[in-house]
């Protein structure tokens, strides 16, 4: 990864940040997109290559300037990682349509706007296009209604880009981490579109970020296609192709387990 020119959105917090760091690291000239941005100075103390850009990814002007800034700067593009992403927690008969929508613009649209001015230059260097997705991407999550379905249109676009661009030399990584410890769930929005302010998970039994940004780097240094992370998310995907019905029921008996559960 030394000398590859990165993008990574969401790059404030959480698996986002512990991307930043693994790249640095490892001596990639890094790109740290977000909303607030970068506000840990030990990430410039690691490279001296680190561009701070303040994007909002529902603005698709935000993300031509991104992609603008970056090749002004680098000259080119070797992999994006679109990690932006936001949460929700609450029955969708409950739920403000705001609230889905703003998930979508959020983790469907702002990856769409991103891919769409970066992908010339990945071409162009033969690299890797990879959205962050997850294991509500293969299996519906009660009570996160927005977010399951942003995660199922993440993984059939990349899908797609993967299979128009087979011939061109584009390496498209579609990683799915299980429960990961970070503050998503925290500002997670709630039926009315006002944040959780708490995780209803014991954060500390759960994958650390750092490990499944390390898990991430090693996929696409190997050019894999999918990364499915956890014990329990790799039993989810395979009993769900087989059993489908029975996982309804276990993920709602899992779900509704849930400190202040909204459904039972």
């Amino acid at each position: 990864m030394h000398g590859k020119v990165v993008i990574i959105t969401g790059a404030s917090s959480g698996i986002g940040k512990a991307l930043a760091f693994e790249f640095a690291r490892r001596g990639a000239k890094v790109v740290a997109a977000s909303r607030s941005g970068v506000s840990d100075p030990e990430l410039f103390k690691i490279s001296s290559g680190i561009l701070d850009v303040r994007t909002d990814v529902t603005k698709e002007s935000d993300c031509e300037v991104l992609i603008q800034k970056t090749i002004e700067k680098f000259g080119r593009i070797d992999i994006l990682i679109n990690n932006a992403g936001i949460s929700m927690r609450a029955l969708f008969a409950e739920v403000n349509l705001g609230v889905i929508r703003q998930l979508m613009d959020t983790n469907f649209w702002g990856m769409v706007y991103c891919t769409k001015y970066a992908l010339p230059y990945l071409l162009a260097s033969k690299g890797s296009l990879v959205g962050v997705s997850s294991i509500a991407g293969y299996k519906g999550l009660p009570g996160r209604t927005g977010y399951s379905a942003s995660k199922f249109a993440m993984q059939g676009f990349l899908e797609v880009v993967r299979i128009e661009n087979l011939k061109k030399g584009l390496h498209v990584l579609i990683a799915c981490p299980g429960f990961t410890a970070s503050n998503i769930r925290n500002v997670a929005l709630s039926k009315d579109g006002t944040s959780q302010g708490e995780t209803p998970l014991d954060e500390e039994k759960l994958m650390t970020a750092g490990e499944v940004a390390r898990r991430i780097v090693q996929a696409i240094e190997k050019k894999k296609d999918r990364l499915i992370l956890t014990t329990q998310g790799k039993l989810t995907v395979l009993l769900n192709k087989f059993f489908p019905k029975f996982m309804d029921k276990m993920v709602y008996n899992h779900m509704a387990k849930e400190p202040n559960s909204p459904f039972r």
